[in-house]
């Protein structure tokens, strides 16, 4: 067993899995407390380095590529001090995290391990249900569906089309960028007939405007993981992001079935709120018609 325990965090190496667990030190972010302890099976390792500095260090692990849900969906975007697979290591401990790297370098040569992309995620992501409350809204899934509901202060477009359920097999990808303070990020569930939308995401039903919290809204990270979990590998759905066949074939046995009698009074007040919205120039003629067909599908 190779183990480096830090303020930051803890990494443990048994020979075949890298277990990582976040520190409890306010000075570890709440994204790396809050997606707690991840297991690493070797075989998703790409290689690891310690990186030594003057007064502190840091230990580094790269991952395969399309080995993790989590590096897949926020694209290498994490701020640094949230990247679970990076720990900052004390000078005086230099030696131990240098034993570490050098363990699991060893064992990778042994077992010979690819630095070849993976067809498949040899990570799980975060468990569902999972929900997370941000600047815009509340995101929410269960493993089969994403639901949004938009916050008070949300855009009056996103309010008139009320909350969003879209289906997992429905969703192409999730795109998502952090909020980073200076400038708002967002997050957003790509369908197959919304991945042509050029709303913004401050008018999008379909994205969350991550304009409040940066240490909160990173949080929304977590649910763009566990969905990307459950989406095809990117390495099987090459032509979903190429305009190819099945990015836009139909679901079989998909029966259009009508709205409850009640959800009409509902459906019609927000096609009228969005009427008025398109009346006072809040929206385009574009944005009208792209919003009130999301409302339309949404019933």
């Amino acid at each position: 067993m190779a183990e480096i325990i830090q303020r930051d965090g803890t990494w443990a190496f048994d020979g075949t899995t890298v277990r990582i667990t976040p520190g409890l030190h306010r000075s570890v972010p709440l994204f790396r407390q809050t997606y707690g302890e991840v297991a690493v099976p070797l075989e998703a390792v790409a290689g690891v380095a310690f990186e030594p500095e003057r007064k502190r260090g840091r230990l580094r692990m790269r991952l395969r590529e399309g080995a993790d849900p989590l590096l897949h969906a926020t694209g290498g975007r994490l701020p640094d001090p949230a990247d679970p697979y990076r720990l900052i290591v004390d000078v005086d401990r230099a030696g131990v995290a240098e034993y570490v790297a050098e363990e699991i370098r060893h064992a990778l040569l042994l077992d010979q391990i690819p630095k070849e992309p993976t067809t498949t995620y040899l990570l799980p992501g975060p468990p569902v249900p999972v929900s997370v409350r941000s600047s815009d809204g509340t995101v929410s899934f269960d493993g089969t569906q994403v639901r949004i509901d938009w916050a008070d202060t949300s855009d009056r477009v996103k309010r008139a089309t009320g909350p969003r359920i879209i289906d997992v097999g429905d969703l192409v990808q999730v795109e998502w960028l952090p909020n980073s303070g200076y400038e708002d990020g967002f997050m957003r569930f790509v369908t197959r007939e919304t991945s042509l939308s050029k709303l913004p995401p401050e008018k999008d039903p379909y994205a969350l405007d991550l304009w409040g919290s940066t240490r909160r809204d990173l949080l929304t990270a977590l649910v763009a993981t566990a969905v990307t979990a459950r989406l095809p590998h990117p390495s099987t759905r090459g032509d979903l992001t190429h305009g190819g066949e099945r990015a836009h074939r139909p679901r079989l046995g998909a029966a259009a079935v009508p709205p409850p009698a009640d959800h009409h009074d509902v459906l019609l007040r927000r096609l009228r709120e969005l009427g008025e919205l398109h009346r006072d120039g809040v929206l385009t003629d574009e944005e009208f018609a792209m919003t009130k067909a999301a409302v339309l599908r949404g019933f």
